[in-house]
């Protein structure tokens, strides 16, 4: 039946009766502006509290703020009879915040050896439930504080993490303290003595479940002592004498669940126990590798009404035997069991427990992920994890969230995920699943699902799946948590859908551009994994154009900029750099580039990280440099900012490292010796040298900015003195003849061309060279090989007689042959300064009949249609009268049959450009 209830409807200034949400209202009057002016204190008090009881606690405490009668409500002891603070700073003074109103608190959860310091300051003294996780540091003073304080304790569960300071003493502790305790759960106290079990044995009475696990050393012998014992777990448990072990459990009188998982434990001792217990229905034996090398495929999983899970047979089906029909749950007995009618309270019990050992185990074994594992993940494995979210079981549900997160990678460092393993979880329901528990009100699940979910995005296919069913809108909203580690775990969810081109556009429209860009502002530089997965996610989307502008528009540029000044973390630098490189890398199409040079600090920021003792950081921080140096101002403000120096320090220190910061560093410098100032500045830093040796480098992509930087820095007489002086003549030749780039080859040449065309003749001093006396840089051999060189290069792209028919015939076909083999289209990306074209005419007009041609062919790449600046290098030609030059270039008798040819190509492209513009 429908609850009524009476709200005051202020637009109306009467009291209307409305129906809650399970009834239709159709009343035309009902609109969102009705909602808005709500007079929300009128609401029955137990619609607020069930309201509240949906809220964490953060968002209790603002509710609870805006007026008194919120106040009292959001302090009904009903609200605060559980605490999950896992996902919280809990310390000592949150605990005296929160001691007025946990009178009646009796399960709390925390995380941290700080906050179980802490629980005593809650004076919670009716607690009965304590589960506690990353408690390494935690103490036997502390144990023995909290069980002092909390008598009626029944529950006590610190793990699954190894809890090293803990010893018998403060087992001994909880026993003589807490009378009616139930279940005891501690994971890696090293050794358990005989005293602390027998003080359990003596003083609870009322024990029903124990777990030691990960342990070095437990007394098997004073285990038999524990006659309430039903469930008792040894999971990873070393130096177990299992002939003696198995003799005496086997005669605890209510044992109904055994957990031996990731054991030593031997096919005679499983035997023992199955035949010999009287009333143990459950033994659990995961990834037991004796046992497993032992057993035959005979064994069966049902013995006399007792089940054995293992890796070697259907746990599923294993399960269902419990039930009396097992042919209508074999396939998902886990999901469907709680429907069935149990008179048995211990077969209930035994599933609960079964759930827990379960996810507690696949978790452990995802850990590890042993290889010999694969065919059991694949079978089963995966669609175990599937039952064990669908739990009523919070902590099982989280577990196997976080298996499922664990168990698909393979190697974390380099983001590689088992593709088999993520699609049979795709192919089971398992994305659907994870995101239905995404929109939990509990953070925990929420963060464990993300994380998930996150992971398994790594395939593609799941990626896709993902995206199709609405995971994107789902990661994006959690991604704006004000808990850090959901946010966290949302953030990477959307790093690796970003990956790719299919997703950024998603995402943008699902808001989550904004939401990233949000998470920097909002946590201090100390969160760094949720600073590094937001800034990873934005520099994937900055990569795309469109995704780009909405990064500068979410004030993403102000927010990286940020991260790589003030941060220290070097993940987060290095994705704050890659993310301002690629903002900065559509020159063409917005104007990022200019805004992220303009930003303050921005340029002094990068700078400053060429200097990290990281490769990746400084790899993407000259990355960032390099796209940056396209815009002129940016050029000259990089220089200014000590960007030369920074950069020539980077070259000269890169040799022995990666291929990719030994091309990006050449690359900034190349772009920054567009500017004739800052080529004799870095001419004057030193950056020669470095450069003519990443030149040498065997791999064309670092070979090629280092001989685009050199290139530039030839113009200038002084620098094309030092080449020769360091002996960068001979490295340019080779790749002018043998690189496997074209671009290379090219700007080699051209490098060559500047060098040996006269102007270092008029130098007589460039200052002393590290040997004290200045070499002979107008070597008339080394200009021999240069002008040699020179020329095959030319006449590598053709053959005598195309270019005979291009001259005789001037025919469009033929001169079109001609420039299509010559074309090199990254040469169209170039752009040259006046005083280049002009040293190109002027070698047109007056030079060898080498340098003519070399002149010529570099204007052909220059004017081609279609290039990036043609446009301006055509005006430019015009401006200085270069058709002229051109013409009787084209003419002249005793000119070089590919300079006539490569004129007449110039100048039909001249006419193209002009006619375009026009």
């Amino acid at each position: 039946m429908s609850r009524r209830m009476r709200r005051k409807l202020s637009d109306y200034g009467k009291y209307e009766e409305i129906v809650d949400s399970n009834s239709e209202v159709t009343d035309d009057r009902w609109h969102k502006s009705t909602f808005r002016e709500l007079d929300w204190t009128f609401l029955p008090d137990d619609t607020v509290i069930q309201l509240f009881s949906y809220l964490n606690y953060r968002d209790r405490a603002s509710l609870s703020s805006t007026c008194q009668t919120f106040r009292l409500l959001g302090s009904s002891p009903c609200l605060w009879d559980s605490l999950d603070l896992r996902t919280y700073k809990f310390d000592t003074e949150a605990a005296f915040s929160l001691s007025t109103r946990c009178k009646n608190l009796q399960k709390l959860r925390f995380r941290g050896s700080d906050s179980a310091d802490a629980i005593i300051s809650l004076r919670a003294r009716r607690l009965r439930v304590i589960s506690g996780d990353l408690c390494r540091d935690i103490t036997d003073a502390t144990i023995s504080a909290i069980a002092a304080r909390h008598e009626m304790l029944e529950s006590l569960q610190l793990g699954p993490n190894t809890c090293e300071r803990i010893s018998s003493d403060a087992i001994k502790a909880i026993a003589l303290c807490c009378p009616k305790l139930k279940k005891l759960q501690l994971s890696g106290v090293r050794e358990v003595s005989a005293d602390a079990i027998n003080a359990l044995a003596k003083k609870c009475g009322h024990l029903v479940e124990v777990a030691f696990t990960e342990s070095d050393a437990i007394d098997e012998m004073a285990l038999g002592n524990l006659s309430s014992l039903q469930f008792l777990s040894v999971a990873g448990t070393r130096n177990l004498k299992w002939g003696s072990a198995s003799q005496i459990w086997s005669k605890l009188p209510k044992l109904v669940g055994l957990d031996v998982s990731r054991t030593d434990i031997s096919l005679s001792s499983i035997r023992r126990l199955l035949s010999s217990s009287k009333n143990l229905k459950v033994l659990s034996a995961l990834n037991c590798t004796v046992f497993e090398d032992e057993v035959d495929d005979d064994l069966v999983y049902v013995h006399k009404g007792k089940i054995l899970l293992t890796v070697c047979n259907d746990i599923t089906k294993a399960v269902a035997s419990l039930f009396a029909d097992t042919t209508e749950y074999e396939s998902n007995v886990f999901s469907t069991w709680r429907k069935l009618k149990i008179s048995n309270g211990n077969l209930k019990d035994a599933v609960l427990w079964i759930e827990k050992v379960l996810s507690y185990s696949l978790s452990r074994i995802a850990d590890n992920s042993p290889k010999e594992l694969d065919p059991f993940w694949l079978k089963q494995g995966a669609k175990l994890l599937l039952h064990l979210l669908q739990s009523s079981e919070e902590d099982v549900q989280e577990r196997a969230a976080t298996a499922l997160a664990t168990f698909v990678v393979i190697d974390d460092e380099n983001a590689t995920i088992d593709s088999r393993r993520a699609e049979a979880v795709m192919q089971n329901g398992g994305i659907q699943m994870l995101l239905h528990l995404a929109k939990s009100c509990q953070e925990g699940l929420q963060s464990e699902t993300a994380k998930a979910i996150a992971n398994l995005s790594v395939d593609s296919k799941v990626a896709k799946g993902i995206a199709e069913i609405g995971g994107i809108a789902i990661l994006s909203d959690l991604a704006r948590s004000m808990n850090r580690l959901v946010a966290e775990e949302a953030a990477g969810g959307l790093w690796n859908l970003s990956v790719g081109e299919e997703h950024k556009g998603a995402i943008a429209e699902a808001g989550g551009i904004n939401a990233l860009v949000d998470l920097i502002f909002k946590w201090p530089s100390s969160s760094d994994a949720v600073l590094e997965r937001a800034a990873g996610a934005l520099a994937n989307l900055a990569a795309d154009d469109k995704c780009s502008l909405e990064v500068a528009r979410a004030g993403g540029v102000h927010a990286l900029v940020m991260l790589a000044t003030s941060c220290k973390f070097e993940g987060v630098q290095e994705q704050a750099a890659r993310a301002l490189a690629n903002l900065a890398a559509h020159g063409d199409s917005n104007n990022n580039n200019a805004v992220v040079g303009q930003e303050a600090g921005a340029l002094e920021a990068l700078i400053q990280l060429t200097y990290s003792q990281h490769e990746g950081v400084r790899h993407e921080a000259a990355g960032a440099l390099w796209n940056l140096s396209f815009d002129d101002k940016n050029r000259e403000a990089i220089a200014a900012a000590g960007g030369i120096v920074a950069l020539v320090s980077l070259a000269q220190s890169c040799s022995n490292c990666s291929q990719g910061l030994q091309e990006r560093a050449a690359g900034a410098l190349w772009g920054l010796s567009v500017s004739e100032d800052n080529c004799l500045a870095i001419g004057q830093a030193g950056g020669v040298a470095p450069l003519i040796s990443l030149a040498r480098s065997d791999v064309a992509d670092v070979h090629e900015t280092a001989a685009g930087a050199l290139w530039n820095l030839a113009f200038n007489p002084a620098n094309a003195a030092r080449i020769v002086e360091d002996g960068g003549v001979s490295t340019l030749v080779r790749l002018c003849t043998q690189s496997l780039s074209k671009m290379a080859r090219f700007m080699a040449a051209l490098a060559l061309a500047y060098i040996f065309d006269g102007r270092m003749d008029e130098i007589s001093v460039v200052g002393p060279s590290p040997a004290g006396a200045l070499k002979n840089v107008s070597s008339d051999w080394a200009k021999r090989v240069a002008l040699r060189n020179i020329e095959l290069f030319v006449r590598s792209f053709s053959d005598s007689q195309t270019y005979a028919i291009a001259v005789t015939s001037s025919a469009p076909t033929a001169l079109t042959q001609v420039a299509e083999a010559a074309r090199i289209p990254e040469a169209g990306l170039l752009r040259c300064s006046a005083a280049e074209i002009r040293r190109f005419v002027a070698m047109l007009r007056n030079h060898s009949s080498i340098l003519k041609a070399c002149s010529a062919f570099a204007l052909l790449q220059f004017t081609m249609p279609g290039g990036r600046h043609a446009m301006h290098h055509t005006s430019l030609l015009q401006f200085v009268g270069a058709p002229r030059v051109l013409r009787a270039a084209a003419a002249a008798a005793s000119a070089p049959i590919e300079t006539k040819v490569f004129a007449k190509i110039v100048l039909r492209n001249l006419e193209h450009n002009h006619s375009e513009a026009s």
